[in-house]
């Protein structure tokens, strides 16, 4: 059995790093050079999606597909979600200010996330937490979620460590089997 999960979340969030390093083949990109103010933060940006697969074994798969972060490329979320089965929303801690970016990306993904019904399939991952910008802990993602009446796992992620990575998608396997149980 294949299935699809969606990566989302803002630009340098992690979420083409985190693709690439769980993916079995060469991950699919579709990058620009950044020419506004993502400029400032990196040199290129996701424009379109960025695809990759991760084999379970046994003929299972997950399909990995990361949406671009900017807004202005919003089309293409809609488009991405098509058939998935979970969504993994990646946040950067060191951005101004990563609860907003958290209730943006609810919002935006909001008919996505209510698809999945009563169990939802979502899942926070983290990034940048070792910086000291924010002084956010994940009790206090946690908390934003509550004001919400939304129990989503929450995890600290270095999109570069595959440990990290395997831990959010076996947490979305985990809830996908639930979900599929009832």
């Amino acid at each position: 059995m294949e299935k699809k999960i969606i990566f989302t979340g803002p630009v340098g969030s992690g979420k083409t790093t985190a693709i690439g390093t769980i993916s079995d083949i060469e991950v699919v990109k579709s990058e620009a050079k950044a020419t506004d103010a993502v400029a400032l933060r990196k040199e290129n940006t996701t424009v379109a999606m960025d695809y990759g697969v991760l084999n379970l074994g046994g003929g299972e798969a997950l399909h990995l597909y990361g949406t671009p972060g900017q807004e202005r490329f919003s089309f293409m979320w809609e488009i991405l979600c098509k058939g998935g089965m979970g969504l993994i929303i990646m946040l950067d801690s060191a951005r101004p200010d990563p609860l907003a970016d958290l209730d943006f990306y609810l919002d935006a993904f909001k008919q996505f996330i209510q698809g999945f019904g009563s169990t939802p399939a979502v899942i926070v991952g983290v990034t940048r937490m070792e910086i000291k910008g924010s002084g956010l802990r994940l009790q206090d993602y946690c908390q934003r979620l509550q004001t919400r009446n939304m129990t989503i796992p929450v995890f600290e992620v270095d999109a570069r460590e595959r440990k990290d990575v395997k831990r959010l998608l076996l947490a979305m396997l985990a809830l996908l089997d639930s979900s599929t149980a009832r």
